[in-house]
């Protein structure tokens, strides 16, 4: 079976005429001109009207667009939503400081998006030592410290929503 181009034309039996504009590998797109978009699988009974060729793009936008956002988020500094446990939404950091001056109030939600800035960077930092040009031991050394960084960080634990998202150090063996 040979797979139809975008722009090829076709005669439905139930939508009528229409024009590829999507194919993945088990899918047309297909703009019927009185019923609008319509998915129908590549396969189906459909009368070709003109096939074009080599136009096809075997990776739907839907794939092209989640690749992308993996890669930008391995990549970058771009941070993932991580939502903050329900109980500290809206609360606040009070930093009460041992002799007599003002307190420092901070919106804890303030304080989980820098804790979360925080870690997002360090895994981008993890990634950029990983794909250096160091030798293993080096790389093995700076990894070290990571893990211990992380480890340092557990006790913000308590602000994330989901165990998913907490920081681990090194685990006991």
């Amino acid at each position: 079976m040979k797979i139809l181009g975008i722009g090829s034309r076709i005669k439905h039996a139930e939508y009528g005429l229409g024009v590829v504009t999507n194919v993945t590998s088990k899918h047309y797109w297909v703009t019927f001109i009185e019923n609008g978009l319509e998915t129908i699988d590549v396969d189906s009974e459909f009368e070709v009207i003109e096939a074009l060729e080599d136009e096809v793009d075997s990776v739907s936008f839907y794939e092209v667009e989640k690749t992308l956002k993996n890669l930008l988020q391995k990549w970058s500094d771009v941070s993932q939503i991580v939502p903050i446990a329900d109980k500290w939404k809206g609360g606040k950091l009070i930093m009460e400081p041992g002799t007599a001056t003002q307190n420092k109030e901070v919106p804890i939600d303030t304080f989980f998006h820098k804790i979360i800035m925080v870690r997002d960077r360090l895994r981008v930092m993890e990634q950029k030592i990983n794909a250096s040009n160091l030798d293993e031991a080096e790389k093995i050394d700076l990894q070290q410290y990571i893990t211990r960084i992380y480890g340092s960080l557990t006790t913000f634990n308590v602000l994330f929503k989901s165990t998913n998202d907490y920081f681990v150090g090194e685990k006991s063996k």
